[in-house]
């Protein structure tokens, strides 16, 4: 009743004789296993803020200067809760992309055991 290839998938399965679709056929039901398939992951075009960046003393007290100064010029009268988280949320966001820069795309090389800057100068003169 499946095809060759979805078999292993097919579980618990019965015919049940007393419903009757159409003429000479009976009821299949069965359970399957189906996985959901990951799409989209990877893109290359995916920029990020690089956040990485505030754990340096330097960049993390700008950051909390222009954010404080932001804060306090931007006006909170008449907006909801979630209206005042969207724009909080806006303030952080746009100072962190204006402090920290966004990246270019996903890693061009996967960080490994063996890759160092040896190797990696070995490929810098190929």
């Amino acid at each position: 009743m499946v095809r060759q290839e979805d078999k292993a998938k097919a579980r618990n399965s019965k015919v049940i004789s007393s419903q009757k679709c159409v003429p000479k056929h009976k009821l299949l039901v069965m359970d399957m296993w189906l996985k959901q398939e990951k799409v989209g992951i990877g893109s290359s075009s995916q920029e990020c803020v690089r956040v990485w960046k505030l754990k340096e003393e330097k960049t993390c007290q700008e950051y909390r200067c222009v954010v404080r100064h932001k804060v306090e010029e931007a006006t909170w009268k008449g907006l909801g809760v979630n209206d005042r988280w969207q724009q909080m949320k806006g303030i952080m966001m746009e100072i962190a992309q204006d402090i920290c820069g966004m990246t270019k795309g996903p890693r061009r090389h996967k960080e490994t055991r063996w890759w160092n800057e040896e190797v990696a100068e070995a490929v810098r003169e190929k």
